[in-house]
């Protein structure tokens, strides 16, 4: 079972990513899955979750209205589109597969991780 997270990079702040997580070995179509970062220093912080059918989201107040999270089920993927970047938003992102169908913010909540993916953004 792996998540392989693909997209990041460098930008400039202001530019957009989209951050990809592909799941092999395993569907995860039945369950919830999430996006969390880790900046340098700093522990990691939740950023966003999908339900199972992809029908919920919720996000971190610090990237409501600019982050999307999405998930396509038929290609076992989940997305995190990423506009107006801020420095701060410099971390590493992964992917995760929650233990139920839900949207889940802890990360105690997660049973599988993917390797993880840099985005940095300058300013």
């Amino acid at each position: 079972v792996q998540l392989q997270a693909s997209g990041g990079g460098l930008v400039q702040a202001g530019d957009s990513l989209r951050l990809s997580c592909t799941a092999s070995g395993r569907t995860f179509s039945s369950y919830g899955m999430g996006w969390f970062r880790q900046a340098p220093g700093k522990e990691r912080e939740f950023v966003a979750a999908i339900s199972w059918s992809g029908g919920s989201t919720y996000y971190a107040d610090s990237v409501k209205g600019r982050f999307t999270i999405s998930r396509d089920n038929a290609k076992n993927t989940l997305y995190l589109q990423m506009n107006r970047l801020k420095s701060e938003d410099t971390a590493v992102y992964y992917c995760a597969v929650a233990k139920d169908i839900g949207m889940r913010v802890a990360d105690r909540a997660y049973s599988t991780w993917g390797q993880g993916t840099q985005v940095t953004v300058s300013s």
